[in-house]
């Protein structure tokens, strides 16, 4: 499984992490998801969804 979001896409990208030297080292930044129940047209499913796409209404929890 990909660590993306399955409504909007969102993925890990990559940058650098300085450190007091100001030397670079390579570092991930993770998206915030959480598996949730989402309702969809064959019924509930659990679906990896970013706090983004959970915040803003674009997924509707199921219950």
């Amino acid at each position: 499984m990909s660590y993306r979001c399955n409504i909007c896409g969102k993925g890990p990208v990559a940058g650098k992490s300085l450190s007091h030297s100001h030397r670079p080292t390579n570092r991930r930044f993770l998206p915030n998801l959480q598996r949730i129940k989402v309702k969809s047209t064959s019924g509930p499913k659990r679906q990896y969804v970013c706090t983004t796409c959970i915040r803003s209404g674009r997924v509707q929890k199921a219950q």
